[in-house]
């Protein structure tokens, strides 16, 4: 489990419907409870057209997604882990709609996700996926968070 490493944080809140969800204190616990190095990085919330023309230029999927990562020292070697961690607001109050969770659960796992990726998890084959998932899920249960992986 992560230990408290250094965090530099700079949340930006491009999307103001999210701060009336969430407060810099949490975005940081949840943000340092998936730490495993000292990390220096950027959360930023988007509406629909920021995350799609993100998503499209970057990863050329036409559509907003919930998180997108953009890792900038994926070397285990660097001393600092730095990223910016995109958030679609429109994706995840959706989902989180869909899935019956609170918005702040649900930000919180997509935070722990976004903050694995810039660390290089990833879930491109069943192994890795299952290895990010019991990652995530430990992680979030330290915050008293449900599995989100769970049947409901």
């Amino acid at each position: 489990m992560p230990s408290k490493n250094k965090l530099t944080l700079s949340l930006q809140f491009a999307d103001p419907r999210a701060r009336a969800h969430l407060n810099r204190s949490d975005v940081r616990r949840w943000t340092q409870a998936a730490l495993f190095a000292p990390a220096d990085l950027t959360i930023r919330f988007v509406d629909a057209e920021e995350g799609r023309t993100l998503n499209r230029d970057y990863r050329g999927k036409d559509y907003a997604t919930n998180v997108l990562t953009f890792a900038y020292t994926e070397d285990e070697s660097a001393p600092v882990t730095e990223a910016d961690i995109i958030l679609c607001t429109d994706v995840l109050e959706r989902e989180a709609a869909e899935q019956g969770l609170e918005i702040g659960a649900h930000a919180a796992h997509l935070i722990v996700h976004g903050v694995l990726h810039a660390q290089g998890y990833d879930h491109e084959d069943d192994v890795e996926a299952a290895e990010m998932e019991a990652l995530e899920t430990e992680i979030l249960a330290t915050l008293g968070i449900a599995n989100p992986y769970a049947e409901r």
